[in-house]
């Protein structure tokens, strides 16, 4: 077949370092919009982008022509640059080095999105750490706690 292709959905995870809440509310929706352009720029299609003060889920589908390693070093990186240089934050900016990815079929795009859209009602009940736990847990993923929550 000459014809490569690829649709691979992917629900990123991670944190500010240390999971502090360094992201302003009334900058979430400008970071996101930014965010799906870093996404863009790496061939990869956004779906949806969300989170609170302290991290940030992403679903999109990956490039067939970019490692998952590559689009997430650019994503941080870039939007690390980004937030420190216009001064959104509450002091120095940094992402935590971790990160969770999960492969997410097209029969579950609609419900990631969903849960994607409503963290903030999410997380008046839930954790960053306990989120990441259940998530992990769904995709028979062990994390070590000694080194997942720098």
């Amino acid at each position: 077949m000459p014809q490569s292709l690829a649709r691979n959905y992917i629900h990123l995870v991670f944190s500010t370092k240390h999971r502090i809440d360094l992201l302003p509310h009334t900058f979430l929706t400008e970071m996101h919009a930014y965010l799906a352009g870093i996404l863009q720029s790496c061939d990869c299609q956004a779906v949806s982008i969300g989170g609170t003060t302290n991290h940030v889920h992403l679903l999109f589908a990956l490039s067939k022509n970019k490692t998952l390693a590559e689009v997430i070093r650019t994503l941080k990186a870039n939007s690390s640059r980004w937030i420190n240089q216009h001064g959104y934050a509450n002091g120095h900016f940094a992402w935590q080095d971790g990160y969770g990815a999960f492969s997410i079929s097209q029969s579950h795009v609609d419900a990631v999105h969903n849960y994607i859209r409503h963290q903030e009602e999410h997380h008046r009940e839930v954790t960053f750490q306990d989120e990441l736990r259940r998530l992990c847990r769904l995709y028979g993923m062990e994390i070590d706690e000694r080194y997942v929550w720098e």
